[in-house]
């Protein structure tokens, strides 16, 4: 009796341990697959928002500079307002959503005892490039020149002299959302690509 309660408890904790093997098992290709497929989702929404940015860098704003101040200051002030849409903004907060998530999760990493990879280090820097290179800088720099414009009379004298800097100003800053943006993409997708 005392042999066969003995083998049932050594076959129980067998049991047990194999258990706790698949669950930790399971959870950690969950979690793979889920940091994977964030990676991935967050390399595309930055590749997307690179290449909105990059447009009016490559030829809308060159465009709206060839008009006159006042038709380019309209158009301006009209795109402005088309902006702010569900899918625009779902886009780039979204995508930044996400990057936050991904900073997290790579910069808890770094501390655990098999120490930082390279794939958190990718993934970190391509989160950290797109919240500040694309979301601080559009909200610090890009659009308080957007409510600027906003509230100017595009057939005033003196709009002539501000829509000439905010050309300049705006147009230098969506350059740096561009190549952050543009960088963050390659980041994470490089940290996708070497996922084991």
């Amino acid at each position: 009796m005392q042999r066969y309660n003995a083998k049932a408890r050594v076959d129980m904790q067998t049991r047990n341990h194999q258990d706790e093997g698949m669950n930790n098992e399971r959870s950690s290709v969950l979690g793979l697959l889920s940091t994977d497929s964030l990676t991935l989702v967050t390399a595309i929404g930055a590749g997307l928002m690179a290449g909105v940015f990059f447009t009016f860098s490559n030829f809308v704003m060159p465009a709206l500079a060839k008009v006159s101040a006042d038709q380019g200051t309209a158009a301006m002030q009209s795109i402005n307002i088309e902006a702010i849409n569900r899918w625009f903004m779902g886009a780039l907060f979204g995508t930044a959503a996400a990057c936050l998530v991904l900073a997290v999760v790579s910069f808890r990493s770094f501390w655990s005892d098999a120490g930082a990879e390279p794939r958190a280090i990718l993934r970190f820097a391509g989160a950290v490039a797109y919240v500040v290179g694309a979301i601080a800088i559009t909200a610090a720099f890009n659009v308080p020149r957007n409510n600027a414009l906003a509230v100017l009379d595009p057939t005033a004298a003196s709009s002539a002299a501000v829509w000439s800097r905010y050309l300049g100003e705006w147009v230098f800053w969506n350059h740096v959302r561009t190549g952050s943006s543009l960088v963050s993409a390659i980041a994470l997708t490089l940290a996708y690509g070497m996922r084991p």
